[in-house]
């Protein structure tokens, strides 16, 4: 064992002592003598989805280590791009993540320069998101954005990994917004203040700041052009399409059709071992009901989900599992 091995297990072990959340690689930290693998879970900020499901999946999976002998531990970071930084350098060994954001990731497409060393796990909740904005802004269609202020996410956050295509799909680009960037507590905000003419929201139905912007005023919810919302389905493998049902919302009358921008997924290194990941989806997906017990997002651990393809690679580990209970489709 040399001394990076040994610094590991005692940092693991004392933090977990501790109940801290910090991650430790099972690689560095297991001695290969049958003793406790670290595993970490990259998360987000606190005050999320994927805080949340990321702590859940990480209490479940310590709850069934008897046979893995392992200690999971969730770990709070800035959300996807961070995470799969750092999978792709062996600092997390789980994370979650967006599945536009991974899309783009693995291709080294948008801002990535490289292709990322990710795969897949299991298909998470969906994220369902479009631009609402005040019905008395003047704002009705997707072009009449053009100018305005928008907010289009938290900074460093990625959005702009599914609302660039959105605005590409009707004519536009970023750089035709006054992009404003702020969390979704603060965009309800600048849409009641006046500061933003629009914002782009979204989550699971219903999502909390759209029913506070709902509740707080008069809202329209901007119609994507049907033409670009087929050709966005059919042109990336992350959008899927979505209905937010009449009356959702206050003041909501009709269904909207909008999309899933990007599904939550788990996702891990691709260098993690065969036999790990097998073990860690095997876990997940039989104790899926204890995940949805804990947060809603696990009730998509289905056998009509969790092998959903979102544009990122499977991991063996996890095809493996999915073969083997029949719900894998090439």
């Amino acid at each position: 064992m040399n001394l990076s091995t040994r610094f590991w297990q005692r940092l693991c072990l004392l933090t977990v002592a501790g109940g801290l959340l910090v991650g430790c690689s099972p690689d560095s930290s297991s001695d290969g003598s049958g003793g406790n693998k670290f595993l970490s879970i990259g998360t987000a900020p606190p005050g999320g989805a994927f805080f949340v499901v990321g702590g859940a999946v990480a209490e479940v999976l310590n709850a069934h280590a008897e046979d893995a002998n392992w200690v999971v531990t969730a770990e709070a970071t800035m959300g996807t791009q961070e995470n799969i930084r750092r999978l792709a350098d062996d600092e997390l060994d789980l994370a979650m993540a967006n599945a536009a954001i991974s899309y783009f990731a693995v291709r080294g497409g948008r801002d990535w320069g490289t292709p990322q060393s990710i795969q897949a796990v299991m298909t998470l909740a969906p994220n369902v998101a479009f631009f609402i904005t005040p019905s008395n802004s003047g704002v009705k269609t997707m072009a009449d954005l053009k100018g305005k202020r928008v907010v289009i996410g938290p900074p460093g956050a990625g959005f702009e990994h599914f609302v660039e295509p959105i605005l590409e799909a009707h004519g536009l680009s970023l750089s035709d917004l006054t992009p404003v960037y702020g969390t979704q507590p603060a965009a309800v905000d600048m849409l009641s203040d006046g500061s933003a003419a629009a914002a782009f929201l979204g989550g699971a139905i219903p999502t909390a700041s759209i029913t506070q912007a709902s509740a707080s005023g008069d809202i329209f919810f901007v119609p994507f052009d049907e033409a670009a919302r087929q050709t966005l389905i059919e042109e990336y493998a992350f959008f899927h399409p979505a209905v937010v049902k009449a009356g959702t919302y206050r003041g909501q009358d009709e269904d909207y059709p909008c999309l899933n921008v990007g599904s939550m997924h788990l996702i891990t290194s691709t260098n993690k071992a065969e036999e790990t990941v097998y073990q860690l989806t095997k876990t997940l997906y039989e104790n899926r009901e204890e995940v949805a017990a804990k947060h809603p997002a696990g009730r998509a651990i289905n056998p009509n989900n969790a092998a959903r393809s979102v544009g990122t690679e499977f991991h063996a580990g996890a095809v493996r599992f999915y073969q083997e209970i029949g719900i894998w489709s090439e």
